[in-house]
């Protein structure tokens, strides 16, 4: 399951928006039907809100399982859909939609991180995006956005190495704030800054009490305040002035800043492909998860109809329903299988790899 990295057009059977639990669940009974998939999300990893917002956070509402974190669930969910070989394009978020003169659907992709677009082409789309595309939570600076990729970052650095000059500064109060400060600060080869808007951490305590250890020896330093306003010289991000709170400003120079403010869901583009929504949702038939438009199918908290209820096994009932809807658009022509269990088929036991 590696992640595509080529932008010319791609051929697959279906196509997922969103691997959250749903939609990587969506995976799974599309494979079981015999169709490829190829999955995208804005989300630099699997595991959709349950991982990014709560990976620790015990759920208890699954069949089955007293009790599992979000990334307990997305990791099982991944080890499930392995035997599918699905193809994961992480980082992208879908902005056009279009139907092709064959029939098949072409979506239309682009790098939340970088330039370029990818191209897919499917028999069906599966969107799965939850409450939508989960995006960084920006720095309202206006001007600001001119430093993206080179100076300001929205997410923690793959390569710490590649950061701009010694000088980092750090905006947030949660976990992934601190697990980026005290990284950095453990190299010894940055001047680490953290400014929130009070020294109060939304993080477990293992990190805040290594974070407030490097801090008693002086290896990090804070700031509470929030900033207000930027400086430049040139083409070069100098610094950002934090505001306190009692309105004093202070001027913290840097080589970089990185913006770990937590993420905020949004419909995005999808509110512009001309599908029928309900209050922000995709509304769909009951019967198939189906929209209005064929060969389209909505999953999960983005889904709408009468009796609709937001929970994760909903979600996997309606991924099981979509799949076995969109039989007729994945394999024109063929008649529809027959009902298979995994218990008993040899069919889907050698699907699964378990014969």
């Amino acid at each position: 399951m590696n992640a595509a990295t080529a932008l010319a057009p791609i051929d697959t059977d279906a196509l997922v928006i969103g691997a959250g639990p749903v939609g990587l669940y969506q995976v799974f009974q599309l494979g079981l039907l015999g169709a490829r998939a190829h999955v995208i999300d804005a989300l630099p990893r699997p595991g959709g809100q349950p991982v990014e917002l709560y990976p620790d956070k015990l759920i208890y509402d699954l069949p089955g399982l007293a009790a599992c974190t979000g990334q307990q669930l997305t990791d099982a969910l991944l080890a499930q859909i392995a035997p599918f070989v699905p193809v994961f394009h992480f980082g992208r978020e879908a902005y056009a939609l279009r139907r092709l003169s064959d029939g098949r659907w072409e979506v239309v992709t682009h790098s939340i991180h970088a330039p370029g677009e990818c191209t897919l082409r499917a028999r069906a789309v599966f969107i799965a995006a939850g409450a939508g595309a989960f995006a960084p939570r920006p720095l309202k600076l206006p001007g600001i956005e001119a430093w993206q990729g080179r100076q300001l970052f929205y997410r923690s650095p793959d390569d710490p190495a590649r950061l701009p000059g010694r000088r980092i500064l750090i905006l947030g109060g949660g976990q992934a704030a601190l697990d980026c400060a005290v990284a950095l600060a453990q190299l010894n080869r940055y001047t680490v800054t953290l400014a929130h808007r009070r020294e109060h951490f939304q993080a477990d305590d293992e990190i805040v009490a290594h974070w407030r250890a490097l801090q008693g020896q002086g290896r990090v330093q804070f700031i509470a305040g929030q900033p207000v306003g930027f400086e430049a010289e040139g083409d070069c991000l100098t610094a950002l002035r934090i505001a306190g709170h009692e309105g004093a400003q202070c001027r913290v120079a840097l080589d970089a800043v990185i913006v770990l403010q937590g993420l905020s869901p949004r419909l995005g583009p999808i509110a512009n492909w001309g599908l029928a929504l309900e209050r922000k949702q995709l509304a769909v038939d009951p019967e198939r998860c189906a929209t209005g438009a064929p060969g389209i199918f909505a999953v999960g908290d983005i889904n709408t109809y009468p009796g609709k209820r937001k929970l994760l096994v909903c979600g996997f009932h309606e991924a099981t329903l979509a799949a076995w809807g969109a039989w007729p658009v994945l394999f024109p022509g063929q008649p529809n299988p027959p009902l298979l269990y995994t218990s008993s088929s040899a069919h889907l036991q050698t699907l699964l790899g378990a014969r």
